[in-house]
């Protein structure tokens, strides 16, 4: 019976509303503070939790979706995320708040899993990366434009009013899911208990091109969360600029993400996916060192602390889909698992930049630039072993 793909905006949309509802609190995480009578440093873990469980998360549902199917752990997941996104409107302390949050991200990740898995159970592996790349420039529509919305929102009618436009963004995608995703899983994988899950991961574990390519995926995604950890601090501390400032030169750098993204989807089949991933990388690594260089030689300037991230946030956008698409490609009857596995490795590798940017940020912009900088050079040297390997 052939494989019906789902439509591609119902994809996109249950991708994008992840990183959303991730981003959607970052410019309010000061008021967070003040409202719940917390640290600053303690209001960040509304965001490093996050990351914690979409790692975590990521891990559970490919497995599962490898082994009972797509459509059922889609639908769970959309549930358990409506759930905690009103959980966390409602939180009337830091502790309810953050256990509502990593409720949150462990339903919000299940559309950033499955998709990609559903579009390598309908495609081969080029035409996954081209439509990867799609998938990846139509959902960053949505987390681009989160933190200019939360700002917006928190404005004019606090920091909750973000989680509450976030639940009524998720209800009606649910009534869709329900009706329109259908199930696309070629054949149900083995997987007794705990014990498969682990199996599943050492295996690809144990496959060296897959630990290379998996690298290559965290290590230029590293780049991205480490400018959204550092940038707000740089911006708004450093330079004195507001959080709306920030937010709009924000959505400037998604949209070089956006062209990046678009550029995989249009050339990857025509060059190839190595040869995109090499573009990629290159440009992401050149813009992270060119800001570091910058940040030292100049002084604080939105112009020369974004700029640089423009050609960083183009090459993560190129490079990105054929990084997954390889990962995922390595062993295609673990798809899911792959795909699971990548993204826990790229969310949890962003949670420790984001740790790492707190400890060495102090709002000059410096410490940002460096870990982006590593990130990028670190993805370089890992294209090599995959390259090496493959």
């Amino acid at each position: 019976m052939p494989r019906v793909p789902p439509p591609l905006w119902l994809l996109v949309a249950v991708t994008g509303l992840g990183p959303f509802a991730m981003q959607v609190l970052i410019p309010a995480l000061p008021v967070i503070g003040r409202d719940l009578g917390v640290s600053s440093a303690s209001a960040q873990l509304v965001l490093t939790l996050y990351l914690a469980g979409v790692a975590v998360g990521q891990l559970i549902y490919g497995p599962l979706a490898d082994r009972f199917g797509r459509r059922p752990l889609m639908v769970g997941g959309m549930v358990l995320f409506l759930a905690g996104t009103v959980a966390a409107a409602v939180a009337p302390s830091l502790g309810w708040l953050l256990a509502a949050r990593i409720a949150q991200s462990l339903g919000g990740c299940a559309g950033m899993v499955l998709s990609r898995a559903i579009i390598r159970d309908c495609h081969d592996r080029e035409q996954s990366a081209s439509r990867i790349g799609y998938l990846i420039m139509g959902m960053s529509v949505m987390p681009m434009m989160a933190p200019l919305a939360g700002a917006l929102l928190e404005e004019a009618f606090g920091w909750r009013a973000a989680l509450w436009a976030t639940a009524a963004m998720i209800a009606p995608l649910l009534a869709v899911v329900l009706r329109a995703l259908p199930e696309t899983l070629p054949a149900p994988q083995p997987l007794p208990g705990v014990r498969g899950m682990a199996e599943s991961w050492l295996a690809l574990l144990r496959i060296p091109v897959f630990r290379a390519q998996a690298a290559v995926s965290f290590c230029s995604s590293g780049v991205f969360f480490a400018f959204m950890a550092g940038a707000p601090f740089a911006v708004v501390q450093g330079m004195g600029e507001s959080p709306r400032t920030y937010a709009i030169w924000f959505i400037a750098v998604s949209f070089a993400f956006l062209a990046g993204s678009f550029a995989a989807g249009r050339f990857t089949l025509r060059l190839g996916m190595r040869r995109m991933l090499l573009v990629g990388l290159w440009a992401t690594a050149s813009g992270a060192v060119l800001q570091a260089v910058l940040v030292l030689a100049f002084p604080p300037s939105l112009w020369l602390f974004f700029l640089p991230m423009g050609l960083t946030a183009f090459g993560n956008g190129a490079a990105q889909p054929s990084a997954v698409a390889g990962a995922v490609s390595v062993r295609p009857q673990l798809a899911g698992t792959a795909s699971g596995l990548v993204g826990s490795a790229q969310m949890g590798f962003g949670a420790l930049m984001t740790l790492l940017v707190g400890l060495t940020e102090h709002g000059a912009g410096l410490g940002t630039a460096l870990t982006m900088a590593g990130c990028g050079i670190g993805a370089l040297l890992a294209l090599r072993g995959a390259r090496a390997r493959g």
